[in-house]
């Protein structure tokens, strides 16, 4: 099978290209790019053909593109790649808006291509052991979770809202919105959100506090802020305190790792799963069996309606029916 990526904006592409390149079968057909001096450096490294232009990398025989450029561009490469009948696998969020992603979901049902949102998170062992605790009932009724996926500030094109469609907010709030959907069938129906930009320069949000209600009477809160400092020893982390009826559960997706000391301060080394390469076979399986994805595009629209409506809300100052949107 022939997989080409469109965009290295996103720091995910090289994660992505390693896992295409370590499975049996896959060839990494292309790199497009229009960022030269990128795209060409990554061609290199990874030892495949640079395009320029995408639409030249799409006449191509490949089967799918892994699409991780800026969230804006997510929709004219998405439905770019659905004219050309490639399957595609989309980088979080599945876009800048709620329109443009029901756009390219709608395009890619047309062309009977594949639309598979990148949530990695799904495939980490403590995440699916937590999935398979909830499933056997022995939690009782789920009646609220505490969240948080915090970060370091990525800078770049994250920090300019015409081309990521916002900050901390809809950057980090859609992995935990994707799993408590996962975890528990359920949807969000209304949210109320405090969002600031306290921590950094400029006017992009960097803080945001999500309070989320849904259909089954549960509800949750997420902490999605760009709070780690550069010198904290990871980027970030993604955590869940899961209250049920019966029990608690407490996961923390990062926890596969010691904790290293030295006259430099503390360093992780983590030893754990490598949940790109996961997302990136299951994406594989899923082209090769032409059946409907792990994760699908309504999957990244569901958790992408969450953190737009967070932003109505703090613009708003109340709480936010997603019916509304």
């Amino acid at each position: 099978m022939k997989v080409g990526i469109i965009s290295f904006a996103h720091g995910h592409a090289y994660s992505y290209a390693n896992a295409l390149n370590n499975l049996p079968e896959i060839e990494l057909y292309g790199i497009a790019d229009e960022e030269e001096v990128r795209g060409k450096d990554a061609a290199e490294q990874f030892n495949t053909k640079y395009f320029s232009d995408y639409h030249d990398l799409l006449k191509e025989p490949i089967d799918a593109v892994i699409i991780t450029s800026e969230n804006q561009k997510h929709f004219e490469h998405v439905k770019a790649a659905a004219n050309h009948n490639k399957h595609v696998l989309c980088e979080k969020p599945l876009s800048s808006n709620v329109k443009d992603a029901e756009e390219m979901i709608k395009i890619c049902r047309e062309k009977g291509v594949i639309l598979q949102t990148a949530f990695p998170v799904r495939f980490n062992k403590p995440v699916q052991n937590a999935k398979q605790t909830i499933d056997t009932g022995d939690l009782g009724n789920i009646i609220a979770v505490k969240g948080t996926n915090r970060g370091t500030n990525p800078g770049g094109w994250f920090v300019q809202k015409e081309k990521s469609g916002g900050g901390a907010v809809i950057d980090h709030t859609v992995h935990v919105v994707d799993l408590i959907r996962w975890f528990t069938n359920a949807e969000v129906t209304e949210v109320y959100a405090e969002i600031d930009d306290k921590l950094s320069d400029g006017e992009i949000d960097d803080t945001g506090l999500l309070t989320m209600e849904f259909d089954n009477g549960m509800f949750a809160t997420l902490d999605c802020s760009w709070s780690r400092n550069k010198d904290y020893p990871t980027w970030g982390d993604v955590t869940l305190e899961i209250i049920g009826t019966k029990g608690t559960l407490s996961v923390d997706a990062f926890a596969q790792k010691l904790d290293v000391y030295s006259s430099d301060g503390v360093k992780w080394n983590f030893w754990g799963d490598d949940m790109d390469e996961r997302l990136i076979a299951n994406f594989i399986q899923a082209v090769k069996e032409n059946k409907d994805p792990f994760i699908t595009g309504e999957d990244g629209l569901r958790a992408l309606e969450v953190a737009m409506a967070a932003y109505h809300s703090s613009a708003r100052k109340v709480a936010v029916m997603l019916s509304e949107l």
